[in-house]
């Protein structure tokens, strides 16, 4: 493992040691999509409405499973960095027994309090037996969600991304053919389309047990210890990762209350298919920092300086070419991805093509703003990196979700992402210029 992450990158291996977390990442995009085509497409509107006004509790659960897989496997990789592999083997089976005992608390409570937890969310009556069904199926798979999150962080550091890419496409696919399964044949509804969702889950969960616990060499399962500062340190490094998964439960309620406000449930649903399509887009981002990062951390620890500086270079350049090529698809492809929702005509069309064409704007800085952040995680700076997550997905968003409507009412919703997105590229290319001679970038 050790090898593969201390080799002399350029801009073709960078790119194609980051390819798999980036299909992992757009795969796993893929569940919440796939779920909400099908739920729009044989079950109703109001249905997709439903599945989106739950999305911040599950938001919530999954901020924990990517929190310890971004956050531990930076501790992680920088021990295996310095040839501490026993104590990193320690350390990671720590943070996977971990992880699976908040999966099923997660499971329990979700299942108990599921009516109370969707009434908080906002649902409507008309929206609510939805959004039960829903919620109380996916949160039953609370332990392999996490899980899955948090392997897919450690195949990278473990050298192995191709596995974690094949088990994610895997849980993938089976998904998509479950969805058809259980919702259009067997008629399960919203619930259908959440077990399907769950099954898929388990496929890189489940595999992930399995290699870890009979890998002979390289990171694997070994007796737990919770090393002094171990959580702690991974929570706090993985904290701007937790903050945004956190934020993102946040805004989507905002997003949420305030269409219900202007345009009603159609609204909710046209701001649905709109987060998705961000969903789908920004996964190439987030798949490219969290496949970097791990290369990142081991130079850090192994203070190679010169392969920091050039891997530094590649990311910027690659980040700022997908930012224009993500803009340029999303201007000109709205609707294809629209009417994979809803026919044209319908009301909930019109109000999600008026508002990708101004919601799109926010691709060409949220790219810079996710590598920023994620660079700073693997540098172990969690206070910093958290700080860039914190602002961009919560304060300015919600910011701009609190005023921008009272002065342009539904076009205030649409545009409060791209200036959020535009007011944190400048405070990450702030931060990212201040620690330039720190980390020797």
């Amino acid at each position: 493992m050790s090898q593969s992450l201390a080799k002399d990158f350029n801009f073709h291996s960078l790119l194609k040691f980051a390819f798999p977390s980036i299909i992992m990442m757009i795969f796993m995009s893929l569940y919440s999509i796939v779920d909400g085509f099908f739920i729009a497409q044989y079950v109703d509107s109001m249905a997709l409405s439903a599945a989106n006004i739950v999305y911040p509790a599950v938001s919530i659960l999954l901020a924990v499973g990517i929190m310890f897989g971004t956050g531990g496997s930076a501790v992680v990789a920088a021990k295996i960095g310095q040839e501490k592999q026993e104590e990193a083997n320690r350390n990671f089976s720590a943070l996977t027994l971990t992880t699976l005992i908040i999966g099923i608390l997660g499971a329990v409570l979700g299942n108990l309090f599921c009516r109370q937890i969707c009434s908080l969310l906002g649902a409507t009556p008309v929206l609510m037996d939805y959004g039960t069904a829903y919620l109380r199926t996916i949160l039953s798979f609370a332990p392999v969600c996490l899980l899955q999150a948090l392997f897919q962080s450690f195949f990278v550091t473990a050298g192995r991304p191709g596995l974690g890419l094949s088990l994610t496409v895997s849980a993938g696919i089976t998904n998509m053919l479950l969805d058809y399964l259980f919702v259009v044949p067997l008629h399960l509804g919203v619930a259908g389309a959440a077990l399907a969702t769950g099954l898929g889950q388990c496929i890189p969960a489940v595999a992930g047990i399995l290699y870890f616990t009979f890998a002979r060499k390289g990171l694997r399962f070994t007796r737990p210890e919770f090393s002094k500062g171990l959580l702690s340190t991974s929570c706090f490094n993985g904290s701007s990762e937790m903050v945004n998964n956190l934020a993102v439960a946040v805004t989507t309620f905002l997003f949420n209350v305030l269409m219900l406000k202007y345009a009603g449930e159609a609204g909710v649903a046209a701001i649905t298919i709109v987060l998705y399509a961000q969903f789908l887009m920004t996964s190439a981002f987030m798949g490219f920092s969290s496949g970097v990062a791990p290369v990142v951390s081991f130079n850090y620890g192994s203070r190679n300086v010169r392969q920091l500086k050039k891997i530094f270079k590649i990311s910027v350049c690659v980040v700022a070419i997908v930012s224009a090529l993500v803009f340029g698809i999303a201007e000109l492809g709205s609707d294809i991805v629209i009417l994979v929702f809803t026919p044209a005509g319908s009301e909930v069309f019109a109000l999600a093509k008026h508002g990708f064409a101004i919601f799109s704007v926010s691709f060409l800085f949220t790219g810079m703003n996710i590598f920023a952040s994620a660079l700073f995680t693997a540098f172990s700076n969690g206070k910093v990196s958290a700080i860039l997550s914190f602002l961009r997905t919560f304060v300015f968003l919600a910011v701009c979700l609190l005023i921008l409507p009272l002065f342009w009412g539904v076009d205030g919703i649409w545009t409060a992402v791209p200036i959020a997105e535009a007011m944190a590229f400048f405070v990450s290319v702030y931060y990212l210029a201040r620690f330039k001679k720190v980390y020797e970038y």
